[in-house]
Order: structure tokens, then C-alpha cells, then sequence
């Protein structure tokens, strides 16, 4: 999804405008990283550059036109950057921008109310809302 998308989206949409003031960036921001494999590429490359090949090692599970297409949408959003070299074969290496760097707290973040649902579950006996 381009960016410019993202910001049209967000300024047609059909929420009342005081709504709209609380939710909109926040809906920009699931709609950047929407999708099935977008976070995990982020964590993956916030150790630096991978090629797409240790990328695609590090998520068995998703097929390599999936892995294309949500390199592409995270480049053209600004979060990872694509260096093409100019050598046989052709080497292609993967790293967060700015942006992405950015955008490491905010997973950080994640990361460790994750950890923190997954101990509360298991100290309620799966039950997270004791």
C-alpha cells in the first residue's frame, strides 16, 4: 500500500471527526504494518542487513511472492530500504530506514507486553482476564 493511500484512506474515512482525531494515526499505523509477515520482517532486520534469502530461511512458511510483496509495500512505506548490487549473481540486501529504526520502540514495545500476556495466561491457567 502506498503511503499517499494510507493518508487517503485515512482522511475519507467514514469515522465522526472527533472519533477520526483519536484513531487516526494509530489507524495509519496498523495500515503500514498490516499484514500476515510486515512485523516479522521488521524484527528480523533490526540486526541488520539480511538478503532476501535469510529472510525467506527465517520464515519457512511464507512463499517468496508473499515475501516480494511485503518487502515492497514496507520499501515503498519507507521502512526498509532495498540495495540492488551490481554483480553476477545478483546480490540484494534488506535493511530498516530511519523510519524503520523508529519504528523498533514501538516493537520493543509489543515485544514486552507479549511476553507479559503470555505469563499472566499461564500464571490464570489460561485464563487472562483473572
Amino acid at each position: 500500500m502506498r503511503k499517499e493511500t494510507v493518508i487517503e484512506e485515512c482522511l475519507t474515512c467514514p469515522q465522526p471527526m472527533e472519533m477520526k482525531k483519536q484513531i487516526c494515526y494509530v489507524c495509519i499505523t496498523q495500515k503500514i504494518v498490516r499484514g500476515k509477515w510486515k512485523l516479522v520482517i521488521i524484527w528480523l532486520l533490526r540486526d541488520g542487513k539480511k538478503r532476501f534469502s535469510e529472510l525467506q530461511k527465517s520464515m519457512p512458511q511464507i512463499k517468496q511472492s508473499y515475501l516480494t510483496h511485503q518487502l515492497r509495500e514496507l520499501e515503498t512505506d519507507g521502512l526498509v530500504n532495498r540495495e540492488v548490487y551490481n554483480v553476477i549473481p545478483p546480490k540484494v540486501e534488506y535493511t530498516l530506514t530511519r523510519r524503520g529504526i523508529n519504528f523498533l520502540s514501538v516493537m520493543d514495545s509489543m515485544n514486552n507486553w507479549g511476553k507479559q500476556f503470555v505469563q499472566e495466561s499461564f500464571q490464570n491457567g489460561g485464563d487472562s482476564e483473572k
